[in-house]
């Protein structure tokens, strides 16, 4: 039995935010636990061919921690540099388990602490568990008939297979979200033929890229410049939740018409035109932002196939679509999303009363502050349910989050108890109005089906308004909103 004061699972910059808090406040007893083999979440995970990041880069960052970024919207081989350059400046790396797949975590009544028992590393016990473990870590791949039969090669885009050469070969995308949308302008220059199964069109947008000269990265260095640029960028897409949440009539005639625009510049035949055109409101799906999608998909090597030609089954040659075609295929890549409502944490969670978390969110998951739910003392998840942000950072709403949990940590020492966790009232009231917020937004009321939703229809991925709301929210610990035992 290892134990510690604190354990944080994941290790990408929610883990990050976690463990730097906690050094700023003087708490060294902590442990990082990484079901993988090396440290990073998301920008080490996805090594995908064009992967970039779709929010500005001195925004999606750590705000005390700038970087000299190469391009406004940075690849993610740079992604990654800044992730590790976050990791060892910290000293993250000898606070760190790695291939520590966590299997289940249970609360001990008489002990007042959880264990955190691990596939490869034993069992853990800590005062406090906080999981970061990342909405978008578990990957789906949809069971299609005939999934398993398929002889060549097969993977997702989270697991990129770089040993697999695609050069010259008959390579299929299963998916049209947003990592699809980047690796298909990467692959399709070296494949032979490249086939795209798009079940739903995503609206698109320019991207408004830049690089920078070396003079520009050396001014993004200093501190003072860097946040007047991040707080410019911030409050220019904080806009954008207007037409989000208010404004319907403002996302169809201004974002949704330079999106059209933005087709009929870059799609010249008619019948490509209208597949890749979506019949809801922009903003419904996450947009994409991409100045190369569409010429990709106008290419000679390049088949769409949308609802007509979709999937029957997949064969052990290939693809057999609805409409009766058998292609040939050496690879299919799955670019089929992740359970990022209904499985926000994939191990199983046994609370105070001896129920699982997962039994608690049978209906839903939900969150107080999407952070913390009655009867789950001293746990804490990072970009839980109703956290994520579909107009800016999610590095800005962690960091929102680190305020509520570093003070409900303060406000436990404080009190001289073991344990915290929010009311049961406190939670229901958080939950109501959030979904009373959202039925004024477009994720609840654009005519898609998306991966915000769970399987029970309620938006679970999105905070329904501003982010500064949020981060008010977060810093204005509420006492009376909680339990201290």
């Amino acid at each position: 039995m290892q134990q510690h004061d604190i354990i944080i699972i994941g290790s990408g910059f929610g883990g990050q935010c976690a463990a730097i808090n906690l050094l700023k406040r003087g708490i060294t007893d902590f442990r990082i636990l990484e079901r993988r083999d090396f440290m990073g979440g998301t920008w080490c995970q996805n090594s995908y061919p064009g992967a970039a990041v779709d929010v500005q880069s001195p925004l999606y960052s750590i705000s005390f921690e700038p970087y000299k970024w190469t391009q406004m919207f940075v690849e993610q081989a740079e992604l990654e540099e800044y992730t590790n350059f976050v990791i060892d400046k910290y000293k993250l790396r000898e606070r760190t388990e790695t291939n520590c797949n966590v299997e289940q975590v249970i609360w001990q009544a008489d002990k007042q602490r959880w264990m955190i028992e691990t596939s490869a590393k034993g069992v853990f016990e800590a005062r406090i568990v906080i999981n970061a473990s990342g909405p978008l870590s578990t990957p789906v791949i949809p069971n299609i008939p005939g999934r398993d039969s398929f002889q060549g090669a097969t993977f997702h885009t989270n697991h990129w297979d770089h040993d697999v050469s695609l050069k010259g070969k008959r390579v299929a995308i299963i998916g049209s979200g947003a990592s699809a949308a980047q690796a298909i302008p990467a692959i399709a220059p070296e494949v032979g033929h490249l086939h795209v199964f798009q079940r739903t069109p995503h609206w698109v947008m320019p991207r408004p890229d830049r690089k920078f000269s070396g003079w520009q990265r050396t001014l993004l260095g200093i501190k003072p410049l860097h946040k007047a640029l991040r707080s410019l960028i911030y409050w220019e897409l904080e806009t954008r939740v207007i037409g989000f949440k208010y404004s319907s009539w403002g996302l169809k005639q201004f974002a949704q018409k330079v999106a059209l625009r933005h087709i009929a510049k870059q799609i010249k035949d008619p019948e490509l035109r209208a597949a890749v055109t979506p019949d809801y409101t922009i903003g419904c799906k996450r947009i994409i932002l991409s100045n190369t999608l569409y010429p990709a998909l106008c290419r000679d090597n390049v088949s769409l196939h949308t609802k007509g030609s979709g999937i029957a089954e997949i064969t052990p040659t290939g693809i057999r679509t609805q409409d009766g075609q058998d292609i040939a295929l050496d690879v299919i890549v799955y670019s089929t999303g992740y359970d990022a409502t209904d499985g926000v944490i994939s191990y199983p969670v046994t609370g105070r009363t001896g129920s699982t978390l997962q039994q608690q969110w049978a209906e839903f998951p939900r969150a107080y502050l999407g952070t913390t739910m009655p009867g789950f003392p001293n746990f804490f998840v990072v970009t839980g349910p109703n956290t994520g942000i579909g107009h800016t950072s999610a590095i800005f709403v962690i960091e929102a989050q680190m305020n509520y949990i570093m003070k409900s940590i303060d406000a436990l020492k404080q009190a001289g108890k073991q344990a915290i966790e929010v009311k049961p009232e406190a939670e229901a009231n958080y939950t109501q109005m959030i979904h009373e917020e959202m039925k004024q937004t477009v994720w609840k009321s654009g005519g898609c089906n998306s991966w915000y939703q769970s399987k029970s229809g309620h938006v679970i991925a999105m905070f329904p308004g501003f982010s500064f709301s949020y981060r008010q929210m977060a810093n204005r610990f509420k006492p009376q909103h909680h339990l201290f035992t």
